[in-house]
């Protein structure tokens, strides 16, 4: 651990002697203030530890030194706190110096689709769609709709949003995967609770540098788009469709008037898709990585129930139960996201050491 805290520091000098010198360089610029991003807080707990190890070495030679019974207590309390104090700080360093996702700062497509339990799936889909939405306004973050289809009684059938903000792919990634609901429906009559599921995929959305598309493996079709929209609806072609001919991934977009708007937010939407595919063939190539109970990317797994008449909710991965759904349901994620990311980081803790020893 050392000898990597050394390599930090180091390279914190050289990012922050670059960042000095004023470059023009726009890309330069912004993978170097991203890596500053990162390497400060390790530097500052570095030199926190540093000043606690010097402060605990002369607590204890004044420990040593002390004759009188009550100043060896006061030393021997000193002494205590510090080595305390520089246990917490080694095992922040330990966490801090895991490999950071490069992913974790980007932008993120989250996109909702009903699962099984027909009218009622399209329901559920629609409440998770607001409790996210609830979430990302308690943050602060961006977002908006790029596409949806409603479903018959309510919901959502599928619903894509753009969220923009500080960490939205380091604290969303958790959410990609099945989730289920029990209650009752509204559709239900005799009041038996029953089983739907909605599937939510998280997807980091790349720059144009981390994933270029040759439009030769685009096919672009156009229609009139249906549903709201006025007088231009099924009159225009403003609809867009993207296919990618070597992976046959479709995309569909007809939520804006424009067709130019359309396809843009089409190709964005279809970059995300193209750079999860690389990096679930990245991920299934590590196969250390990939035996973490902590899945982002098998969006098959169940991930967690919402027991409604119990007021329940569960997180299958790391066996959490709360008993807040209700706060839940109105955005209130943080418990849920902080308990996944401290269980990711033990996870990943765990086998640095293994491979280290």
């Amino acid at each position: 651990m050392w000898e990597r805290l050394e390599q930090v520091v180091a390279r914190f000098r050289v990012v922050e002697a670059q960042l000095a010198e004023g470059i023009e360089d726009v890309q330069l610029l912004r993978k170097l203030g991203r890596e500053h991003k990162y390497l400060a807080p390790i530097v500052a707990l570095y030199e926190r530890w540093q000043r606690i190890q010097y402060a605990l070495q002369r607590a204890r030679a004044e420990l040593e030194e002390a004759k009188d019974s009550e100043w060896r207590l006061i030393a021997a309390e000193e002494v205590q706190r510090l080595s305390d104090e520089k246990n917490r700080l080694e095992n922040e360093l330990k966490l801090a110096l895991l490999p950071p996702d490069p992913n974790d700062d980007k932008d993120v497509i989250l996109e909702i689709r009903a699962g099984t339990g027909g009218d009622e799936a399209a329901l559920f889909a629609g409440d998770l769609a607001r409790m996210y939405q609830r979430y990302f306004d308690k943050r602060g973050w961006k977002w908006e709709i790029s596409d949806c289809t409603e479903g018959n009684a309510g919901g959502y059938k599928e619903i894509i949003m753009l969220v923009r903000g500080e960490g939205t792919y380091g604290w969303l990634k958790y959410e990609g995967g099945v989730h289920r609901v029990q209650r009752v429906p509204q559709t239900e009559s005799q009041g038996r609770i029953h089983t739907s599921a909605a599937s939510v995929a998280v997807l980091p959305e790349p720059e144009e540098i981390d994933l270029q598309i040759r439009e030769s493996d685009i096919r672009k079709d156009t229609y009139c788009s249906s549903g709201h929209g006025g007088q231009s609806v099924n009159t225009t072609y403003s609809a867009v469709r993207l296919v990618h001919i070597p992976t046959g991934i479709t995309v569909a977009i007809q939520n804006e008037r424009s067709q130019i708007k359309n396809y843009e937010t089409a190709l964005r939407i279809l970059r995300a898709r193209l750079y999860e595919l690389e990096l679930q063939k990245r991920r299934a190539e590590e196969e250390a990585l990939r035996r973490s109970h902590i899945s982002t990317g098998d969006r098959s797994v169940k991930i967690r129930t919402y027991n409604f008449p119990q007021n329940r909710v569960t997180d299958h991965r790391i066996s959490l139960t709360l008993y807040n759904l209700d706060q839940v349901m109105e955005g209130d994620l943080d418990p849920l996201l902080e308990a996944l990311r401290l269980a990711d980081q033990a996870q990943r803790l765990a086998q640095m050491e293994a491979q280290a020893g």
